[in-house]
């Protein structure tokens, strides 16, 4: 059981889909390991207990920071938190696995984002955090480095691919899972479908991870 302090984005079908990609992957585990927007802290533990020298965790929220903290001490786990955005306060450094669950949910224009719902509202098309992550991670990964980056298709896996791949990066679909919506999607539902991202009968989403390897240093 992971301590979520109010506001914190709890584990859910993205963080696990996420992590399955991650434990299926065959990715060295004596590496450095990041996770941006880590929330409670379940990926960035799931990669120190499966070996990683070193574990870096990130996260814009301080209650996500300190829950992250606690369920990583608790565990005897010396993972690194980070708060802030995570061009800020990475800096040139670089890691062998990138691990993101970043915001995907495209939120209607004007929509006032606080507390647990900067862990999912994204903007307009779900990317406001997908396109910068997509830009700077080839500064972020070492040589023959490898990202996961999970979300929805309703914020278009095709350009989340296509952005790493002018990226030089290789890119593809690894993982994909459907789960009914949630309450923040049935929330919105009628936005969504009068947005043209959704059919008006549709009641399940489509969950991808990405998986983007660096092949040259």
């Amino acid at each position: 059981m992971l301590f979520c302090a109010p506001g914190v984005y709890r584990p859910e079908a993205d963080t696990w889909l996420l992590k399955r990609a991650f434990d299926g992957a065959r990715i060295h585990r004596g590496g450095r390991v990041l996770d941006i927007c880590t929330g409670s802290g379940a990926l960035a533990i799931a990669a120190a207990r499966a070996g990683a020298a070193e574990v870096t965790a990130v996260d814009i929220s301080r209650a996500a920071v300190a829950s992250a903290w606690l369920n990583s001490r608790c565990r005897g786990l010396g993972i690194e938190l980070l708060r802030g955005d995570f061009e800020a306060v990475l800096g040139d450094r670089r890691f062998d696995v990138v691990l993101a669950n970043p915001p995907y949910v495209p939120t209607p224009p004007g929509t006032h984002t606080r507390g647990s719902a900067r862990a999912w509202n994204a903007g307009p098309t779900g990317r406001e955090i997908l396109d910068r992550l997509c830009t700077r991670l080839p500064r972020l990964l070492s040589a023959q480095g490898v990202a996961l980056i999970v979300h929805s298709t309703l914020a278009d896996p095709d350009r989340t691919v296509g952005l790493l791949r002018d990226q030089r990066l290789k890119a593809a679909v690894v993982a994909r899972s459907q789960i009914p919506f949630g309450p923040v999607l049935r929330e919105r539902a009628a936005w969504l479908a009068a947005a043209g991202y959704i059919a008006s009968d549709q009641n399940r989403e489509d969950l991808v991870v990405i998986r983007a390897d660096r092949t040259r240093a």
